[in-house]
């Protein structure tokens, strides 16, 4: 995700008050008290005035941060007379209004408070998804009805009524899988990263030969072009569209005639040893993964493969992909080639091609169809490739196959902003606000989605952006599950401390995602690490998202601080020892990652303090461990506590929780002592650009990976479990 505070990457979980609430202690002198026109027209349009860092403290959010939050969401309360006449506008608003635009209604649910709500008499008609025409919102089938209430007087209302299965099933029996960054894995047949094709040769290897369940990758979102383009992830141009940087060019069918030609021959020929050494360069010669490089060369051999005519049944196929896609996809062509010409910020493009419904974006789409249909060919390329490695998977026995990673927002200048641009709020971006673990707050530069215009829609753009997730995932990771709860605003060229909370409707957005989870046959994981207020990992778990727990941090933060017994960590949750933004074990074990932080000028403290705290937390865990009788080869023959013993012991440990999903990070398996990312950083370290590689930072292929005997010790202490 994007560079983090700590109470968004594993630090002690904290029990922040509701931000929307009234101030709940003495020490809250400041806060505008709750009565006050602007804190209650900043209520009742789901802005917080107040947060609270830590559950003895609530903090004053910046009056500015209010007014700039309201005036994103069209509320003027730039002056105290513009605060009283949106305040009784809104009063008026809601007291007259009969329904809200989206109403839920849970299967195992009582009546929508909001239908119990209309006056007697009101008659309802409700048109469902399946086509039927109903009176009552009782037995309704699943889906995201049309709602008509005409009350006695007359008045009328219609909203989106969203009636959602009571919960997710829960993942079938206990398993384990594999966790990677998929451009860190190369094969001998990639072009300089990891592709679509060695993720259907990891699943197909995982699941045969190792008796994996799943594998979760990272985001394959389509990432902004530029020079350079950005590698991280979790900044992406569309998150409903996969990148088709991660195409295996061999393998799609038109590839072996597009040769056909002595001139193509030899182009693709010069192409393929370009791409060997671009691949050689970083496995054998210690450079970094250079996307936009392999994009060059994968681009300039799509043109050729696109030039093949496609036969009957293969244009059929793509017919259908563009007709099931509709507008999105067109859009998202018509920016990237629009990108192409004007450069990857919509923002800066001429006036009349900033709205994609403008006469001057139609005739540029006319004038460049070429494009739009090499970028919307991509996209079904890609799409297809990736049902490939989840069909690999499910092929393979895997009973989850492929978990897909949401980042929590996409890039202001990407396709989505630009396609979307009336779902987002404009001048603000997403982040986290100061805490005990980092005062100055973080902007993560991604433009939030505005709540009351996802209502309005019956939260189509998220409902379409679900789906095509979900079309080749066994389960869904959701990056900063609490943003479907509430994000942290900072208006645009103000310090993320000037920001404030505004709520999202919580009911809806969980309703939608087990709808379309349910649907899509998926399991869902939120990644719920660090400051999480009271109530949300109650409500995720009501519904049945799983929750994420990493080793190192949980504790009993409420007690004695300790490492927490395995007896006592949670059953629905996917447990693992680090993430991608965490060191890896070996690293932590070793105390690595605190060297490494220091020659980046990172530490806060000295050297000495910082390895000494950063020691006496692993020796604690070590300490337990050994208790366990996991470190003197219980179960797995290891007797002493050498470094690969100690991973072993780790994972022993995870097998012993009642957690439902157990995550092995790749790069743990073979000692890989580099994070692929870390936080805080830019520039001075090589982000989302590492291969995965040894304990002596040899980098280590697919094929590597699979004879590694280190490898094969760790998984069986998974497999016997």
């Amino acid at each position: 995700m994007p560079p983090q505070s700590s109470a968004d990457a594993g630090v002690p979980p904290q029990s922040p008050a509701d931000p929307g609430l009234p101030p709940q202690s003495s020490a809250d002198a400041g806060v505008p008290p709750p009565e006050t026109p602007l804190a209650r027209l900043a209520a009742l349009h789901g802005v917080a005035t107040s947060y609270s860092p830590s559950p003895d403290r609530t903090v004053a959010a910046s009056a500015g941060a209010v007014v700039a939050a309201l005036a994103a969401l069209d509320v003027d309360a730039s002056s105290p007379e513009a605060v009283r006449a949106a305040l009784t506008a809104r009063e008026r608003q809601l007291g007259e209004r009969l329904l809200p635009p989206t109403v839920v209604r849970w299967a195992d649910g009582e009546p929508p408070a909001a239908l119990s709500a209309l006056p007697a008499g009101t008659r309802l008609r409700i048109e469902t998804e399946q086509g039927e025409v109903r009176s009552t919102v009782e037995e309704l089938p699943p889906g995201v009805h049309a709602l008509r209430a005409t009350a006695p007087d007359g008045r009328t209302a219609e909203a989106h009524l969203v009636v959602a299965p009571a919960r997710l099933p829960a993942p079938p029996g206990r398993t384990y899988g594999l966790l990677v960054q998929l451009y860190s894995l190369l094969s001998q047949r990639s072009w300089g990263m990891g592709d679509l094709g060695d993720l259907a040769e990891l699943t197909a290897w995982a699941g045969r030969a190792l008796g994996a369940g799943f594998v979760q990758v990272n985001p394959l979102h389509a990432a902004v072009p530029g020079t350079p383009t950005d590698p991280s992830p979790y900044r992406p141009s569309s998150r409903r569209y996969p990148d088709p940087v991660h195409l295996r060019v061999e393998d799609v069918r038109e590839y072996v005639y597009a040769a056909s030609s002595p001139d193509d021959r030899d182009r693709l020929g010069a192409l393929l040893e370009r791409a060997a050494r671009l691949r050689e360069s970083v496995l054998a010669k210690g450079e970094l993964i250079d996307r936009d490089a392999v994009w060059d060369l994968k681009r300039e051999a799509l043109e050729l493969v696109r030039a093949v005519p496609l036969g009957p049944g293969r244009r059929a196929a793509y017919s259908d992909f563009l007709a099931e896609e509709g507008e999105a996809l067109e859009d998202h062509a018509t920016w990237c080639a629009l990108a192409e010409v004007y450069g990857s910020d919509w923002q800066r493009w001429p006036t009349g091609l900033r709205d994609p419904r403008s006469p001057e974006t139609a005739r540029a789409r006319g004038e460049l169809m070429d494009r739009v249909d090499f970028h919307t060919r991509l996209a079904w390329l890609t799409d297809a490739q990736l049902g490939t490695a989840q069909r690999s998977a499910r092929d393979a026995g895997m009973p989850i196959g492929l978990v897909h990673d949401l980042a929590v927002g996409v890039h202001p200048g990407g396709a989505d902003a630009w396609a979307q641009q009336e779902y987002f709020a404009a001048g603000m971006s997403i982040g986290a606000p100061p805490d005990a673990f980092n005062s100055r707050g973080q902007d993560w530069g991604l433009p939030p989605w505005r709540p009351d215009r996802l209502a309005a829609s019956g939260y189509a753009p998220y409902r379409r952006l679900l789906r095509a997730l979900l079309r080749h995932a066994g389960a869904l990771r959701i990056d900063h599950v609490m943003g479907l709860f509430r994000l942290w605003w900072v208006p645009q060229g103000q310090a993320p401390t000037e920001g404030t909370y505004v709520r999202y409707d919580a009911d809806a957005m969980l309703a939608i995602l087990v709808l379309e989870a349910s649907r899509a046959g998926a399991l869902v994981i939120g990644e719920d690490l660090g400051t999480v207020e009271p109530g949300v990992r109650e409500a995720l778990d009501a519904r049945g998202v799983l929750g994420t727990s990493v080793l190192w941090f949980e504790r009993d933060w409420d007690g004695t601080g300790r490492p927490l017994p395995p007896e006592r960590w949670r059953a629905n949750c996917l447990a693992t020892a680090t993430t991608h933004d965490l060191p890896p074990t070996a690293s932590r074990l070793t105390c690595d990652h605190v060297d490494l932080r220091h020659g980046l000028g990172l530490l806060s403290r000295s050297l000495d303090e910082e390895r000494a705290e950063a020691a006496a937390d692993t020796g604690e865990w070590l300490a337990l461990l050994a208790r366990l009788g996991l470190l003197n080869g219980a179960g797995g023959g290891i007797s002493s506590a050498s470094e690969e013993a100690a991973i072993q012991a780790v994972h022993r440990f995870l097998v012993r929780t009642p957690a439902r999903m157990i995550g092995l990070w790749l790069p743990d398996t073979i000692g890989d002592r580099r994070p692929q990312n870390l936080p805080g950083t830019w520039d001075q370290y090589p982000n989302w650009r590492l291969p995965i590689a040894d304990a002596t930072g040899r980098p280590v292929t697919l094929e590597d990976l699979a004879a590694s005997p280190r490898l094969h010790a760790l998984v069986e202490v998974l497999r016997d479990a």
